[in-house]
């Protein structure tokens, strides 16, 4: 059967240099089984499908696959997810806000001009014990005094994140793959340019981020909303950053990722970015 296929790329205002999103515009009728092994098959970060909404206040239903399982959540994915129902003429029900139905509940899209930027989820976080920090740590290949702060994130996904003390450091990550996977959860990693680097790159970015996704099948993730949600929501919440800021990532992966947070008067954090179609077709699935 043929079904209406697009790929974008996504928190990027130039095709090819943010996080690419393989979506199936049209998943009604396949199988779990089928997704997964279509999402392998793309071998990409993440691989969508959409589907009717089950929930009256829904616009519609989306599935988000890696290569190596399927996610609750995900921050590109419901950024390019929201696009390519828009851009293959679908209609909102609430004039202000595409609402998208996933795994952890209903999720607002906003449209800003020319970006789209998804409300966070709700984030639950706790400490990491020493032993945890030290273990995180040695799969980052550097040493515990380097980790100023550090957290373990749930807004769907889990993230093991960090917060060390310059970008230089976090630039500089050359983690144990291995070790990563012992862990038993995805890991972030971010740190705060200086005002003078800031005005030496493009875009002036605050902060540089980076993923390493190794549990589910991909070492690093080029651009990744739903860790940046987390970022922001507690980096904000702890006044390490301010209430808007732009972060930056994919550098290391040649990629130029551009991620726009902010928090609201009524403290909902808003992850936004640009998202750009780059193939737009049809894909033969049973």
């Amino acid at each position: 059967m043929k079904r209406a296929f697009s790929q974008v790329d996504v928190f990027t205002n130039t095709a090819y240099l943010g996080n690419p999103l393989a979506v199936v515009a049209d998943g009604s009728g396949l199988s779990t089984e089928q997704m997964q092994s279509f999402a392998r098959w793309t071998n990409l970060s993440e691989t969508t499908f959409l589907l009717a909404p089950t929930h009256p206040e829904a616009d519609y239903q989306v599935r988000i696959f890696t290569p190596g399982g399927e996610l609750p959540f995900a921050g590109h994915p419901t950024l390019g997810s929201c696009f390519v129902f828009l851009n293959n003429g679908g209609k909102s029900k609430n004039a202000e806000f595409v609402v998208q139905q996933s795994a952890v509940g209903l999720v607002k899209v906003a449209r800003q001009a020319s970006q789209l930027a998804f409300a966070a989820p709700v984030l639950n976080r706790q400490n990491l014990s020493a032993t945890q920090i030290e273990q995180l740590a040695q799969a980052l290949g550097i040493s515990s005094q380097e980790i100023v702060h550090a957290q373990l994130l749930n807004n769907g996904p889990t993230w093991m994140s960090c917060w060390l003390k310059n970008t230089r450091n976090v630039l500089a990550l050359k983690p144990n793959s291995k070790d990563l996977l012992q862990l038993g959860y995805m890991v972030g990693v971010a740190a705060a340019y200086s005002t003078e680097e800031k005005a030496q790159i493009a875009g002036n970015p605050d902060i540089e981020v980076r993923a390493f996704t190794p549990i589910d099948g991909l070492l690093e993730d080029p651009v990744t909303g739903s860790l940046n949600a987390s970022l922001a929501q507690w980096l904000i919440a702890e006044k390490i950053l301010p209430k808007q800021y732009v972060a930056q990532q994919g550098t290391c992966m040649q990629r130029k990722g551009r991620v726009e947070l902010r928090q609201d008067t009524a403290g909902q954090v808003w992850v936004g970015g640009e998202v750009q179609l780059c193939i737009n077709g049809e894909v033969e699935l049973a």
